[in-house]
């Protein structure tokens, strides 16, 4: 699955970077010398203008933010002049915050990025547990796949975000769905039986069980 994943989007993100030519060399050395070039890459100093722009806007409205989907709208008044680069813009059409949590702040709040954390942190956690109690083999390893792929933008939502995007979100909480089926099998609360039918407990009938 994870395979047949992989050959689904490296099509469309191959046809994305090759789209991409402004400020870019066809030098592979420079492509990853760029990845740190925080001085002279236009595109690394405008995700540092972004970030400044979300906690900029996150300052001012630190409880409930501006409201979801807004900081690609609202975040060019935040820009400071000193911050801008050749690609900076103040039309509200070239993106996000380039961060899943600083544009999270900024748009709902600080409780909001909380609880986004809590919702991560818990499903590692939940997940890392499960992977001594599931015994079948293939399921574990699914599990562990799951946990790799959750684990792996927990640290990308650092410097981008695209959670707003159908691709990715499904994957995203298709991750979290599987560490929650399995977590609720394996603890007792759902049981399939030989025929394959879900029987859920009610909680009274697991507080009983424990």
């Amino acid at each position: 699955m994870v395979i047949g994943l992989y050959f689904l989007f490296s099509q469309e993100i191959l046809w994305r970077l090759q789209r991409n030519t402004t400020d870019s060399s066809g030098d592979f050395a420079e492509h990853i010398q760029s990845i740190i070039n925080i001085k002279t890459d236009a595109s690394n100093l405008e995700r540092l203008n972004r970030w400044d722009a979300a906690m900029s806007m996150f300052e001012e409205r630190p409880v409930f933010g501006w409201g979801p989907g807004t900081y690609q709208f609202l975040y060019a008044p935040f820009q400071k002049s000193y911050n801008k680069t050749v690609i900076s813009t103040n039309f509200g059409t070239l993106g996000n915050a380039h961060s899943e949590y600083l544009g999270l702040m900024s748009e709902a709040g600080f409780l909001a990025m909380l609880g986004y954390v809590f919702i991560l942190l818990f499903a590692l956690y939940r997940g890392i547990v499960l992977i001594g109690k599931v015994t079948d083999k293939e399921y574990r390893n699914f599990l562990v796949a799951c946990i790799i792929g959750l684990l792996t933008y927990v640290f990308h939502g650092f410097l981008n975000n695209f959670l707003d995007a159908d691709k990715i979100a499904a994957l995203f909480w298709g991750y979290i769905a599987v560490i929650v089926a399995l977590d609720m099998r394996y603890s007792g609360k759902i049981v399939v039986d030989t025929a394959g039918e879900v029987h859920r407990f009610p909680l009274g009938e697991l507080k009983a069980q424990h």
